[in-house]
């Protein structure tokens, strides 16, 4: 690997915390791997897990709860990881972990959804993989779709979306994106956004480079806060709104602003936003076992049972 001072080297994104760096003639070194775990039993929490394609060019991770009643009909749960668009996946301990712990918690069934990364692949490649997945999902509503698990467990009636960081970025479009969309049949009855991550009127030299299709603070994929407030309004097609925030996050400004401005867009809907003190971005997924990481999983728990 060439060491960041190698007259080569255009560029290292992000130098806080590099993921990959440009050299000058164009190429592009991958700079942090992502580490794996195959599904498993957790013998600790009895959750299953398993994964499954999911057509054209992604995958996912499945998660069942340990059930007295196999033929139980669960809240769904569709989960978009983060890691900047660029690093992390479903399959990693961190998320891995993170997932069996909510859904033992919460008693629901998740489907983590795994989608291509920058700068391999720029966005808005992450979006059109997340929306292949909703649809994927979306088969299953007759019970006669490819993965079991949803057929016989999922319940229709209750779907959520969540994701933390670029992955509740993620969570937020698909929400808009089935608003105009006639075809796809689910019906989300709430959004969970941890720590997310959107764009304020900065520019942002990761997103110009692994999005340069985007107009940055102008997109509102990136930064609802400029999307008409009749739009978003009219967008956001679910009953409930999740924020949580961190008070040390580089990023708390930018989720306070995107509560405020969903709270006054006329939406017609329930929006909350949880604060909790003296962490940072997403300390929940580093210190899973801290007093408050648990009280953290015991507040979105509690949204999903709404």
């Amino acid at each position: 690997m060439a060491s960041s001072s190698n007259p080569e080297i255009a560029r290292v994104f992000l130098p806080s915390y590099p993921m990959f760096q440009l050299y000058k003639d164009g190429r592009v070194e991958r700079l942090r791997q992502t580490v794996t775990v195959p599904p498993s039993d957790d013998p600790k929490t009895g959750v299953r897990s398993k994964d499954a394609p999911v057509p054209p060019l992604s995958s996912a991770r499945i998660f069942l709860p340990k059930t007295s009643d196999p033929t139980a009909k669960l809240p769904l749960l569709i989960y978009i990881h983060g890691g900047a668009f660029c690093i992390e996946s479903p399959f990693s301990p961190t998320y891995h972990n993170y997932l069996t712990s909510l859904v033992a918690k919460a008693n629901v069934i998740a489907v983590s959804v795994q989608y291509r990364k920058a700068p391999e692949h720029n966005l808005p490649a992450a979006y059109d993989d997340a929306w292949d997945a909703i649809n994927w999902i979306a088969s299953h509503i007759e019970r006669n779709g490819p993965e079991p698990w949803l057929n016989e467990n999922a319940d229709f009636d209750k779907v959520f979306l969540g994701g933390d960081s670029a992955g509740a970025n993620i969570a937020h479009n698909m929400i808009m994106k089935s608003a105009g969309d006639d075809q796809v049949r689910l019906k989300f009855s709430g959004l969970f956004l941890m720590n997310p991550f959107f764009m304020n009127d900065e520019p942002d030299e990761l997103i110009s480079f692994i999005f340069p299709s985007s107009k940055g603070p102008n997109d509102p994929r990136l930064n609802p806060a400029c999307i008409a407030i009749k739009e978003l309004a009219a967008g956001l097609v679910c009953k409930r709104i999740l924020v949580c925030v961190a008070e040390k996050d580089f990023l708390r400004e930018r989720g306070v602003s995107y509560y405020e401005t969903v709270k006054n867009s006329g939406w017609n809907g329930v929006i909350e936003m949880v604060e909790i003190e003296g962490e940072e971005h997403v300390f929940y997924l580093f210190k899973p076992d801290c007093e408050k990481a648990g009280e953290l999983m015991d507040r979105v728990s509690s949204f999903l049972n709404l």
